[in-house]
């Protein structure tokens, strides 16, 4: 007798204003199989997966779990169900232990009615040996790492005895080697008999976790392939509709003054001790030149010292030659800097203004979108938000009206480089640019950091993606600990040096800051 399939969603179509998310899409997951999703930012993964959770309900089509005719009208149907959700943006409270997290909503209590957290540890503490999840059930959130919070979240779910597990982009947040433990623990959790759905726009994880792979694009159900025999390129022409170049083709920098200079720079981080140490670099019009290193090592804290976020213990930060250390951050952008954030929500936007008003977040208060009274101009901030929708492919379904809390994640993210490359800075500083967008939006986005390079333009890439940092950059910092260990020109430099050097050895041959 054959086994049912775990999932079968059959013509799911969901409409929201102006957009059809959903276009009679259809899913099967067999039992027991690690099956991905993949698709274009926009393409409707997350929401054919917030359908399965119950988070929304299908206009149409009709949904089988294990064989039977279900209806999933919230997330407690689906727990009822035993299927289970990891979100790209954790729900977890901060202030709580993991075993309060993990627990919250399905209290152990004694006899007495009272909460009974011992029991509820004993039950992490199995569950985490069981899976090799690895989780200190006494700690608080806010003092573990992301990749251990993913953990705690995979804990919930498994509290609740799901054995279908849906995880959202899981890895777009965590550091290489957090991405190689989560793909262990998929494993693990598969030969458990558990049946694991990710979202992911990364080719090679999809070729090192899944059986399957169900491709999506704007809204359609294009194909099912069997991961085993189809490569990257085959994956990504399906996903994006066209051939798709891997590597940026870009011709030898004409490096010109130097727009950048941090000197002897030393900055403290948010536990009270420095993040940045005594780090030296320079950046030159015409160049490229990369951070690399693994997450926590000053990265984020030397991006939001030179764009003004964080105050410098010491050193200085100089550009075109003039100090701007004690700058505000208004005065900074007016200075020519650029910046696109690591963290888009926090810093990048407005989640609950327009994309429009996204768009002249930095020059709102200048001609043409402000008068000399200062009245903002609203057909000249619609016009312009149009231009850049179009020459950015952002997909807004509402147009320049759309709200930005309503649109993608890598449609965010668009939003946000379309704004500071048409200010046009003298430094471009980008951090995680291309984090969780998919390889045809990354293409674009290489390109258009490349132009800007050859416009003349000064550009500080910071990555944790060491491709993205080889395939760009010309020349590269590694840091370890808050310092630079060395710099290294692009043609002189390959995956095994750059990693060696990002875990604090010293490279010959290397210049240092």
């Amino acid at each position: 007798m054959a086994v049912e399939p775990a999932i079968q969603m059959l013509d799911i179509t969901k409409i929201f204003p102006g957009i059809i998310a959903n276009d009679k899409v259809r899913l099967e997951v067999a039992q027991g199989e690690i099956h991905a999703l993949l698709g274009e930012n926009g393409a409707g993964k997350s929401t054919l997966m917030s359908i399965l959770f119950g988070l929304y309900e299908p206009d149409e089509g009709q949904i089988k779990i294990r064989g039977q005719d279900v209806r999933i009208r919230s997330p407690n149907d689906a727990t009822a169900l035993k299927i289970g959700m990891v979100h790209q943006h954790f729900k977890l409270i901060h202030n709580f232990t993991v075993t309060e997290n993990i627990v919250l909503g399905m209290e152990p209590r004694n006899k007495w009615g009272n909460l009974d957290l011992a029991i509820a540890d004993k039950r992490v503490k199995e569950l985490s040996s069981v899976y090799n999840l690895a989780v200190d059930p006494k700690a608080r959130i806010e003092n573990i790492t992301v990749g251990m919070q993913q953990r705690v979240e995979i804990l919930k779910i498994l509290y609740r005895d799901a054995d279908i597990l849906i995880f959202d982009e899981p890895t777009a947040v965590l550091t290489p080697q957090e991405i190689d433990e989560l793909l262990i623990i998929f494993r693990k959790l598969k030969a458990e008999g558990k049946t694991i759905v990710f979202i992911t726009h990364k080719l090679k994880e999809i070729k090192a976790a899944a059986d399957r792979c169900t491709v999506l694009r704007r809204g359609k159900y294009i194909g099912t392939l069997q991961v085993d025999q189809a490569d990257e390129q085959e994956l990504a022409e399906k996903m994006v509709g066209r051939s798709v170049s891997f590597r940026i083709e870009k011709k030898p920098s004409e490096p010109g003054e130097v727009i950048l200079q941090v000197e002897n720079l030393t900055v403290i981080g948010s536990k009270g001790v420095p993040s940045v140490r005594d780090l030296s670099l320079e950046v030159r019009a015409g160049e490229v030149v990369g951070v690399a290193g693994v997450d926590g090592n000053g990265q984020s804290e030397l991006v939001a010292a030179i764009s003004g976020l964080l105050p410098i213990k010491s050193g200085r930060i100089l550009l075109k030659g003039k100090d701007i250390s004690r700058e505000s951050i208004r005065n900074r952008n007016e200075e020519g800097i650029g910046l696109v954030p690591e963290d888009r929500h926090k810093h990048g936007l407005l989640l609950d203004f327009r994309v429009d008003e996204n768009l002249i977040l930095k020059n709102y208060r200048k001609p043409p979108f402000s008068n000399p009274l200062g009245f903002l101009q609203f057909p000249a901030i619609v016009n312009h938000a149009e231009r850049l929708i179009s020459q950015f492919d952002i997909r807004a379904g509402g147009g320049a009206g759309t709200l930005a809390k309503s649109m993608s994640g890598g449609n965010q993210q668009k939003v946000i480089i379309a704004r500071e490359i048409d200010f046009s800075p003298e430094l471009l500083i980008v951090s995680q640019p291309t984090r969780g967008l998919d390889v045809g939006a990354i293409e674009y986005i290489h390109r258009r950091i490349v132009e800007e390079r050859d416009k003349g333009r000064a550009v500080l890439l910071v990555s944790f993606e060491l491709d993205e940092i080889l395939n760009l950059c010309d020349r590269i910092a590694a840091v370890s600990k808050g310092s630079v260990i060395g710099v290294v020109p692009a043609e002189h430099a390959d995956e095994r040096r750059i990693g060696a050097m990002m875990g604090g050895v010293a490279s010959e041959g290397a210049a240092y800051g």
